[in-house]
């Protein structure tokens, strides 16, 4: 099989106090997100999104929020250790996409440089990873600003 897709998932919940990591960068807000790692849930998305793709499990199977070495990790570690799974199997990125949800803060600003830093982690071309962000018109946890999600899509290739 020379293409695989996989899809992740992921959620946090905000709190007041916390930090707010998203897409490798830290954000400016008055809430952060609770995690054992540093709560990075775009990252962790794609994390999934790529260990699925090649039925290597899911984030939490391959770095339990059990164990002490995880504690506060940085997850642009993970990310980059996820992709050494993918080539060591023997594929490669082609694209990523990921979608952010939340009410606050507005993201856009921070876009760019959420990619570039993403790319920069898994040696791929910034114009191969794609980051949005949506609101949710003030419904549900996102917009009640109680966490945020974020669904993210990759395709990889058969080196």
């Amino acid at each position: 099989m020379n293409f695989r897709i996989g899809v992740g998932y992921d959620v946090h919940r905000l709190a007041e106090g916390e930090s707010l990591w998203l897409g490798g960068i830290l954000i400016p807000h008055h809430k952060g997100t609770v995690a054992h790692s540093d709560g990075d849930v775009v990252i962790h998305a794609i994390c999934d999104a790529m260990l699925g793709a090649l039925k290597l499990r899911d984030i939490g199977t391959n770095f339990p929020d059990t164990a002490a070495e995880y504690k506060d990790i940085d997850s642009k570690i993970l990310l980059a250790r996820s992709y050494d799974l993918v080539k060591e199997k023997g594929y490669s990125i082609v694209n990523i996409d990921a979608s952010i949800s939340a009410q606050q803060p507005k993201l856009k600003p921070y876009i760019p440089q959420m990619e570039q830093t993403m790319a920069d982690v898994l040696g791929i071309d910034v114009d191969c990873l794609s980051v949005k962000a949506t609101t949710t018109e003030t419904l549900g946890f996102e917009g009640r600003e109680e966490g945020i999600s974020v669904t993210a899509v990759v395709l990889l290739q058969k080196a």
